[in-house]
């Protein structure tokens, strides 16, 4: 790719944006380096590695390369057997540590998913752990190397502070006590690596040592006192070996690692390649960029593209196609309304996909690969242009029209423009026709009408404008493609006051088939508006249906739910009255067969009450009874307690419990349940409704529904059989349970303890009881079962 076109469409500052989204030295070369590339193969390849980066930063974060710093020249010393310092094993172990980070962030959460382009780079890298923990052992920072490196060196430096300690022991009783009047100040000093006192110039006679040093003005000697002499050299002998251990610790560790230069190297490598792909992904991050689809038929559709060098947030998307219905687009429209951007747009983005980056537009945005991209662009305009503009910009036409050919892309801003209009027009026209019989991909801005003319009359060229809004004299920089555009010079300049008279003498100087020409223009832009308009009312209305759509789907499938749910519910419900039915027959039965003929009428009578009783109560709960009431319903004007009512939403009957409140909310006892309901939700009824005869009975007395009011706590069985009394205890626990009492007492005495037996039994088969247990002292003792229902 020509350097030329790298410059004109600014390729280098997409690159500097590139290198500050990688975190190391040998990333950011990579990125500085990076050039388009002609190789189908390797684009694609480095695009999927681009998008597969980009799915891991949005599933795992951002990662640091930081770590990786070049170590080339390091290695090669090591090749050649060179002892490496503290500092360049340490940037060794940082290296492998930076390799252990990225290789852990490589590594999948799960062991059955699929590998990527990258998993192969991650999977290489080699942390060589054993390795860079020596190092980090030995090595505490590039100054200071530990102790424990070797057994030899903590010896030296032991015996290093044992000799320290004497020194300053004499020097400190020297300083304080004997020499203390000969001293300028009362310190102990270091001069030449060696320790001193500052010993006044008129008393060094008396202070027996050697001389290493003066003060400026010479009034101080700096003397090492000849009783430290000794230690001195012996504290100089052992600062020479600790630095010969230190070596020979460097030594081994260089030694060691040039044991793993080919891991060391690739290492490198890898970490490098990953920070250039990561940074490329950063950047699509950054960019809100997707990965483009490539061809080799030289077809371009970007789908709502933005100049990666503008603001996303202010820039306006565009829609660009070329080559597949034509291979020639001619833009024309006003000055500042967006065409240079859009030509620039176009190549830069086939500049960066062809290096590997995303490119800021819809995800299915198509590119192609061509071996050369050229560009002729001038970004200052000006109506002083002079020969030597026109003379450069045609000095470049003729380059690309030696060099280009069916596999370039080719870009022109005002072409042939800065001379004679007839003249420039004519030449513009031909070497667009010369391009386009070549097929040539090329995309040219003009203001020649000629140009128009000349694209609505040539097969396989398209006209295309970029739109301006003469009401608000602004630009709306959308690109359109299929309507020439208009310089809207007339209505500009009516706008901004130029006099009416004047306008109306310019256009007096337009020819007859100009204005025409005009005219067509104008009257397209209508019709283009009116289809806007109107495909966009489509849109949205095709976008509401779908709304409406999906909701009545849902709504349709909550229904289905809700009739799945209300059959399963009624089959359970019935399930259930057919088992209670089944346990009822099956214990009249039992009866039956138990008693035989010493049952009396009577007991057969009562047992078939109760099953009757049973079916009746199951039938008022099952049974939805219309709201409307009889003649006898009446509307409750002012309750009172005991009041007959009837709970229209639910079809029971009952006495009132409770007084309504402020929100009309009152309780109603209906038989064993105790219901809270609506003011405006209840009747008044007869008490005949409520109560009913007795059967069997002479009397006329009434039978209260109310049961949980009168049930007692406690059931006492004594003086009964076994039969008898597990007969009236199984009535019993019944309506207990029902009532919602927490516990009962059940008397059954101590005699023989058969009916206490007899009882526990039938107990443990309940299964409404949570437990039960013998009374305790004072409850009854064992004459009493104290029997606790489940909640």
């Amino acid at each position: 790719m020509n350097e030329k076109v790298l410059r004109v469409l600014e390729f280098q500052k997409i690159i500097a944006t590139l290198s500050d989204c990688a975190s190391s030295a040998p990333g950011k070369q990579l990125c500085k380096d990076l050039k388009p590339s002609c190789d189908l193969d390797k684009i694609t390849k480095e695009q999927t590695e681009t998008a597969d980066a980009l799915t891991r930063l949005f599933q795992k974060g951002s990662i640091s390369f930081s770590g990786n710093k070049n170590i080339t020249s390091f290695v090669r010393a090591l090749e050649i057997g060179s002892v490496l310092s503290a500092s360049e094993l340490l940037m060794i172990a940082n290296a492998l540590e930076c390799a252990n980070h990225i290789k852990s962030y490589g590594r999948s959460e799960r062991d059955d998913a699929p590998a990527d382009s990258l998993t192969e780079y991650f999977n290489t890298l080699e942390p060589l752990t054993p390795l860079s923990n020596e190092i980090r052992r030995c090595i505490l920072s590039e100054d200071e190397i530990c102790d424990d490196a070797s057994s030899n060196l903590k010896h030296i430096r032991r015996s290093m502070v044992q000799i320290n300690d004497k020194i300053h022991t004499q020097l400190t009783n020297m300083v304080n006590r004997s020499y203390r009047t000969y001293l300028q100040d009362a310190v102990i000093t270091m001069r030449d690596n060696r320790y001193c006192i500052p010993v006044k110039s008129e008393y060094k006679s008396q202070v027996s040592g050697i001389v290493h040093d003066q003060s400026s003005t010479g009034s101080t000697l700096f003397i090492e006192p000849a009783a430290v002499v000794e230690l001195n050299n012996q504290l100089k002998e052992l600062s020479i070996r600790e630095k010969e251990e230190i070596e020979i610790i460097l030594a081994g560790l260089s030694v060691q690692a040039a044991d793993y230069i080919d891991e060391i190297t690739t290492n490198q490598s890898i970490l490098s390649a990953l920070d250039f792909i990561f940074a490329k992904a950063k950047l699509a991050m950054d960019q809100n960029a997707t990965q483009p689809i490539f061809n080799e038929d030289h077809y371009i559709n970007i789908r709502k593209g933005r100049h990666p060098l503008l603001d996303k947030k202010k820039v306006v998307p565009i829609d660009v196609n070329l080559g597949r219905d034509f291979d020639l687009l001619i833009v024309t429209g006003p000055n500042t309304g967006g065409k240079t951007v859009s030509l620039k747009t176009v190549g830069l983005f086939t500049l960066m996909g062809q290096s590997g980056l995303h490119i800021p537009a819809l995800d299915r945005s198509e590119l192609s690969v061509f071996t050369e991209v050229f560009a002729d662009i001038g970004d200052e305009q000006s109506i002083e242009q002079s020969l030597s503009t026109f003379s450069s910009h045609m000095t470049n036409i003729v380059s690309v029209l030696t060099h280009s050919d069916s596999n370039s892309l080719c870009l022109f801003d005002e072409l042939c423009a800065g001379t004679d209009p007839t003249e420039g027009s004519a030449l513009a026209i031909a070497i667009l026709r010369y391009l386009h019989d070549r097929g040539i991909r090329t995309m040219a801005t003009t203001h020649y009408s000629e140009l128009k003319v000349f694209a609505l009359a040539t097969p396989f060229v398209e006209n295309a404008c970029q739109e301006f809004d003469v009401a608000s004299l602004r630009p709306t920089y959308r690109l359109l493609i299929g309507i020439p555009g208009k310089s809207n010079a007339f209505a500009i300049s009516s706008k901004l006051g130029l006099p009416d008279d004047i306008i109306s003498s310019a256009k007096e100087e337009i020819s007859a088939e100009d204005e025409s020409f005009e005219d067509v223009l104008a009257d397209l832009e209508i019709s283009r508006k009116t289809i806007e308009n109107e495909r966009l009312e489509i849109a949205s209305y095709k976008e509401e249906i779908e709304k409406l759509k999906k909701q009545l789907t849902v709504k349709q499938e909550r229904l289905d739910q809700s009739k799945d749910k209300i059959l399963r519910e009624a089959n359970e419900q019935a399930r259930d009255i057919l088992q209670e039915a089944k346990d009822v027959a099956d214990e009249a039965i039992r009866n039956f067969h138990k008693h035989g003929s010493t049952l009396s009428v009577k007991e057969m009578e009562n047992a078939r009450q109760k099953v009757r009783s049973k079916i009746s109560e199951k039938n008022d709960k099952l049974v939805i009874k219309s709201s409307t009431t009889g003649s006898s319903d009446r509307k409750p004007v002012k309750l009172k307690l005991g009041d007959s009512v009837r709970i229209l939403s639910m079809g029971l009957k009952g006495t009132v419990s409770s007084l309504p409140d402020a929100r009309g909310n009152l309780f109603v006892q209906c038989g064993i349940i105790r219901s809270q309901t609506k003011l405006d939700d209840v009747v008044l009824i007869d008490d005949d409704d409520i109560t009913k005869k007795l059967p069997g009975r002479a009397s006329s007395g009434r039978m209260k529904m109310s049961k949980a009011a009168t049930i007692s706590t406690e059931i006492n069985l004594l003086g009964m059989t076994v039969d008898e009394a597990l007969s009236t205890l199984d009535k019993y626990m019944d309506d207990a349970y029902l009532s919602h009492l927490p516990s009962v007492r059940v008397v059954h005495g101590k005699g023989t303890g058969a009916l206490r037996k007899a009882v526990q039994t039938y107990l443990r088969k309940v299964k409404y009881v949570d437990s039960f247990r013998l009374g305790e002292f004072g409850e009854g003792d064992a004459g009493v079962t104290i029997v606790t229902f489940k909640k």
